[in-house]
């Protein structure tokens, strides 16, 4: 009896376990539908560079060779045939938002391109050309000569939650209409030089060639542009970046009115605030954006703000921590007058500022900045412009000023506070704007020359970055 009873309790658990695993699985999105119902509007965008060179590598020197050597010759005309311009292609994606053609992707798909071609899922080809391109918010958009084509629905990326299922699609090394799915793992990421996106993290498998193609979710709306991956070997490693759709569209309309966009500009340089910096301001916890520098000509020095305030809340909006401000003022209309909450001395204040138009050309900025600082994680060190005091001190027209070193590459290499970097590889560095550009495109665990300038002294030292980045793919 005891056997049988045993028996039944036994089959009971099977069917209750099989019951809950039939469950689950129901509970699991349909993709197969969602990739059906969507997939038509993704396209693969191929674009062609033209790449210059010198004739003669930097770095080989014609042998110098007797007259009567057979070799003089062959190297001679080896060198006088090589080309001086040659073409690049590069791949990604991107995504029907109209029937009458427009597309968007991202901008550093498209970036210096000569020729932008656009490959439907029915394997028509079509050239298109640029509307926009935004490259701070890493936006463009293009458009091609067709009408009836197949569009994706725009959602609200606000709207989304952590955990949320979503789906991308594109071309990851070229293999066309591709399906990866995930979730989303985290909102509002602020990047490394990417000041004016609050991105979507997600565990969705993206690689080189997905770059500018959708992330949608379960109702088959667009919520992002897929656009970056955090990566120690170049390929995916389960950590992805979508720019939010109601950014980029914002960004877009911009695009299609005037070709550019208009952001707002505060004018200050600002940080995190620490929990210790919080108990010295007298606070319960660490919040907000401490301004450090009000910088000069700029809206906030128009203002009653003053560097030591702790800006608590933008308008209607509390701030966490520093990466919070930034994409609000860049998306505030040119004029408005905002209401920033601060703490200052330990009490709360209201302080009226007046946004301002960022200005395009970032030398612009940095003549209204003046003494400029990068606080470069990557490589442990805090740079600035030289003074005109300093350049005509050490006899210098070019370079930046090592303000401080952290443990970290910098510190391993050898630079030390107070040393001038003049030249990286061989790009010579004019100031804090050319460094960010070659630092962000130094090879990871590559070592590379960088020449410094020392006490009236020039010294090369060797740098070698550290394996992980941010990469764009």
């Amino acid at each position: 009896m005891n056997f049988k009873i045993t028996k039944i309790v036994t089959f009971l658990l099977l069917l209750s376990v099989g019951n809950a695993v039939f469950a689950y699985r129901g509970e699991l999105p349909d993709f197969a539908s969602l990739v059906k119902q969507t997939a038509g509007a993704v396209v693969n965008i191929s674009t062609t560079q033209v790449l210059k060179s010198h004739k003669t590598p930097r770095e080989f020197n014609i042998p110098d060779l007797p007259e009567d050597s057979p070799f003089r010759d062959f190297f001679r005309r080896f060198f006088d045939e090589l080309p001086e311009e040659r073409d690049a292609r590069s791949l990604g994606s991107g995504f029907v938002i109209s029937e009458n053609g427009y597309i968007m992707t991202s901008a550093h798909v498209i970036a210096d391109a000569t020729e932008i071609l656009v490959r439907f899922s029915d394997r028509r080809e079509l050239k298109a050309k640029v509307i926009g391109s935004d490259r701070r918010s890493d936006v463009a958009l293009l458009k091609v000569e067709a009408d009836g084509l197949q569009a994706v629905r725009i959602g609200n990326s606000e709207r989304l939650s952590v955990g949320e299922w979503v789906l991308a699609i594109g071309s990851p090394f070229g293999f066309e209409s591709t399906a990866t799915a995930g979730i989303v793992s985290a909102k509002g990421r602020s990047l490394p030089n990417e000041n004016y996106v609050p991105f979507i993290q997600t565990d969705v498998a993206i690689n080189p060639g997905n770059s500018g193609g959708p992330l949608f979710n379960l109702d088959g709306e667009v919520v992002g542009i897929n656009a970056q991956i955090y990566s120690r070997t170049g390929g995916f490693m389960g950590l992805s970046f979508a720019v939010p759709i109601n950014i980029a569209t914002e960004v877009m309309d911009q695009l299609k009115r005037s070709g550019k966009v208009s952001r707002g500009w505060l004018g200050v340089l600002i940080q995190d605030v620490t929990s210790e910096l919080a108990e010295s301001f007298g606070m319960e916890k660490p919040t907000g954006a401490l301004v450090s520098e009000i910088m000069p000509n700029s809206p906030a020095a128009d203002s009653n703000l003053k560097p030591g305030d702790i800006i608590l809340r933008y308008n209607d909006s509390d701030l966490s921590r520093m990466s919070d401000l930034p994409p609000l003022v860049g998306f505030t209309p040119i004029g408005d007058t905002v209401k920033l909450e601060v703490i200052r001395g330990g009490k709360s204040r209201i302080v009226d500022v007046t946004i301002g138009e960022l200005p395009e050309d970032e030398r612009q900025l940095a003549e209204r900045a003046g003494d400029r600082a990068v606080d470069d994680k990557l490589l442990g060190m805090t740079v600035k412009d030289l003074t005109s005091e300093q350049k005509k001190k050490m006899e210098l027209d070019e370079g930046v000023f090592v303000a401080d070193v952290a443990p970290g590459p910098a510190k391993r290499a050898g630079i030390q506070t107070g040393d001038v970097i003049v030249q990286i590889q061989d790009a010579t560095i004019t100031d804090v704007d050319s460094f960010k550009k070659i630092v962000d495109q130094l090879t990871p665990g590559k070592s590379v020359p960088v020449l410094i300038r020392r006490e009236n002294r020039s010294l090369f030292l060797a740098l070698r970055t550290d394996g992980d980045t941010d990469s764009k793919n």
